[in-house]
């Protein structure tokens, strides 16, 4: 997914949060005296029995709505404590994270993702859990996936809590397979059975399958299954690599052949498969609630796991909670984010079909939400899930890459001169990383 960089005002404004700390002996977490009188203030009207209200940023609306159920059980439980949740989408989340370090006001707890931990968490903005979770009887690291735990942690300090898990699924149109006379897609299903289902429903106006210019929701889980890889173990691109290039060949040439419209934007791929234009798409388990919702897809459409290749996978990913270093309220965010990752609160994230919880064994109650489609299949991809390619500057090169990719997609390049311009693009970004 596209991602803005960050400004280069909000550089200097972490270096000089940076530069502060290291030169009086602080941690990162220091708060300066006018802070500190703040603080102090904030702990006094938390002692006095007055409510103190805490946000809460995500950027999912179709998770709003379970999410605000928790809030209003956590609530119950603790009535000093009124949750706002403000929701923001995806490119603009961002955009207001940055605005909010810039001017010292991030929102009390919200959402972080693995292509943005590096540049929070080593910049001081971050609240560090590492304590906390220590003397919780609630959360344990142990119940979550190790995966999901280390991209949150640096350098030994944990900055998130994972939130939940996701994976992707093929989403397909039966009443458009059963007009063809197709068999649905399984867990037997090739690459070979995937092109030649599009061929054949590639008829009347719609596009047989989608293969938009997206990373997580596309060719990666290609690239995966293909032996290739984006990201090498020494921190190297691998869009170089021939598997890679292979994989991203025949990706795009579902666009190339005609089977797939050339598609670039998240809204235009949903209404895509909202209007029928489509019979198959890769989307990820975060949807399902925006799916279940639409009647168009319900009525019409399933999912399956993906289909393979030289092996099965698919991209798997996680958030997780954060909280700001600099809330006026840190023992009441953090109450909040330990509710959130105890077995209570996950399970009833779960419950709610909000998404996959990260707690382990809280997966069936998820797939026991939603009986609309069979989504069992989104868990059953797990065991060979690959963690979305990542590094402490991902969202500066994965953009740098998705340009350099875009030539292709248009059949402006070849595919191969643009994997290696790409390739080449994302190592001069590596490279000055710290």
């Amino acid at each position: 997914m596209k991602k803005k960089s960050l400004a280069a005002v909000l550089s200097v404004v972490f270096a000089a949060v940076a530069l502060t700390a290291c030169g009086n002996g602080n941690s990162n977490n220091a708060a300066s005296p006018t802070e500190a009188a703040s603080n102090a203030a904030a702990a006094t009207q938390a002692a006095s029995g007055e409510k103190v209200s805490l946000t809460y940023a995500i950027w999912d609306s179709n998770q709003e709505k379970g999410i605000r159920t928790i809030a209003d059980e956590f609530e119950s439980k603790n009535p000093n404590i009124k949750i706002n949740i403000e929701v923001t989408g995806w490119s603009d989340y961002w955009t207001m994270l940055e605005a909010g370090a810039t001017g010292g006001s991030l929102p009390d707890v919200f959402w972080m993702h693995s292509n943005e931990i590096y540049k929070y968490a080593s910049n001081g903005m971050l609240l560090d859990l590492t304590d906390r979770i220590s003397q919780s009887a609630d959360v344990k690291l142990d119940n979550y996936p190790e995966g999901l735990n280390q991209i949150y942690n640096l350098q030994g300090k944990q900055y998130a809590i994972p939130k939940d898990f996701d994976t992707i699924g093929l989403w397909y149109n039966k009443t458009l397979f059963d007009k063809a006379g197709l068999k649905y897609p399984d867990e037997n299903w090739t690459w070979d059975d995937l092109h030649k289902a599009a061929k054949t429903l590639t008829k009347d106006g719609v596009y047989g399958f989608l293969a938009p210019l997206h990373n997580q929701e596309g060719y990666y889980n290609f690239v995966y299954q293909n032996g290739g890889t984006i990201i090498t173990a020494d921190k190297k691109s691998g869009y170089d690599d021939p598997k890679t290039i292979e994989a991203l060949k025949f990706y795009i040439n579902f666009v190339r052949e005609g089977l797939s419209p050339e598609v670039y934007g998240d809204a235009e791929r949903a209404d895509l498969l909202k209007n029928g234009k489509v019979a198959m798409g890769l989307f990820g388990s975060w949807n399902l609630s925006g799916f279940t919702e639409n009647e168009y897809i319900a009525k019409n459409f399933d999912v399956a796991v993906l289909p393979k290749k030289a092996k099965q996978a698919s991209i798997y990913n996680g958030l997780g909670n954060a909280i700001d270093a600099k809330t006026k309220h840190p023992d009441e965010a953090w109450k909040f984010v330990e509710y959130l990752s105890s077995k209570e609160g996950q399970e009833r994230q779960a419950e709610l079909g909000v998404a996959i919880s990260a707690y382990k064994g809280a997966a069936d109650l998820w797939i026991n939400s939603n009986k609309t489609f069979n989504i069992k299949a989104f868990v059953d991809m797990v065991s060979y899930g690959v963690i979305r390619p990542y590094s402490n500057t991902t969202a500066v090169w994965e953009d740098k890459a998705y340009e350099a990719l875009k030539p292709a997609f248009s059949g402006k390049l070849p595919v191969e001169e643009a994997a290696k311009n790409a390739a080449d693009v994302m190592n001069a970004s590596l490279a000055e990383e710290k």
